[in-house]
């Protein structure tokens, strides 16, 4: 996992190798890699797990969605065995961390199956760094679920503050800083705007602001016969401009704190 973070790190979710080096050339500080982000993320492929490295230098920490399929939180125990054969696959590529998340039938964080997960990265790789994604915004009490992370030994948590957006959860998001007191780093993302940043900075006070900064990219050729239900001829791909922006804010933002720090 990475050494050391800035107060108010910058995130950005990527799901190609172009976008992860677009993200280091803005100045982000790390990169959630993923795919099918039209799906909330899914787990991307080894290939592109080596890709994103590669076109970093190795230099921008790769944190790794693992999600073994779309529609929900809840699995059955041959879907967490693929799950914890993906983890322990994607642990010995060398990224920095892996980006987890599970629940039970009643709402609950699921600490057996998540206690199961992170011992299967930790096997390969004890430095990973985990990070809980936002499985916690279906949780049924926030207040239980943040204890459960802590006790749990999570490292992160990447949550909207189980709102449509990390704008309209600012209160509650506001509320698990408080709880985690410095325990758990509380990361808000979730149509997080590039003018959000400063309140979710300098108001609610996360450690970290996460983004897609994305935009659809039309194919060259549009085929007029969709391969799937999701299959609209285009695809999410990560914008520079927006990216650049949201980097610049976040600088704003840690110069900000710096002063009243």
């Amino acid at each position: 996992m990475e050494t050391s973070t800035p107060r108010l790190a910058l995130e950005i979710a990527v799901t190609s190798a172009a976008g992860a080096h677009t993200a280091q050339r803005v100045g982000a500080d790390r990169v959630e890699l993923c795919t099918a982000l039209e799906l909330g993320g899914v787990t991307p492929s080894q290939g592109l797990i080596a890709a994103a490295a590669e076109s970093t230098g190795g230099t921008l920490p790769v944190h790794v969605l693992v999600r073994p399929r779309a529609g929900g939180f809840c699995y059955s125990d041959e879907e967490l065995r693929t799950y914890t054969l993906e983890l322990r696959s994607i642990a010995a590529q060398g990224v920095a961390g892996v980006v987890i998340g599970a629940l039970d039938a009643s709402g609950a964080i699921n600490t057996a199956a998540t206690t199961r997960l992170m011992a299967a990265a930790w096997e390969v790789d004890p430095g990973l760094c985990i990070t809980f994604h936002r499985a916690i915004d279906q949780a049924r009490d926030v207040d239980a679920a943040i204890s459960d992370l802590i006790g749990l030994g999570v490292h992160r948590v990447l949550t909207s503050g189980q709102a449509a957006t990390a704008h309209e959860g600012s209160a509650v998001l506001r509320h698990m800083v408080a709880l985690a007191d410095g325990r758990l780093e509380i990361m808000a993302g979730g149509g997080v705007r590039v003018e959000d940043i400063d309140l979710l900075a300098a108001s609610v006070g996360v450690d970290a602001v996460h983004l897609s900064a994305k935009a659809v990219m039309a194919p060259a050729h549009r085929a007029v016969l969709p391969l799937g239900s999701a299959d609209g001829g285009g695809h999410f791909g990560t914008d520079a401009r927006l990216a650049a922006e949201a980097a610049a804010a976040v600088h704003t933002a840690r110069r900000s704190l710096g002063a009243v720090v």
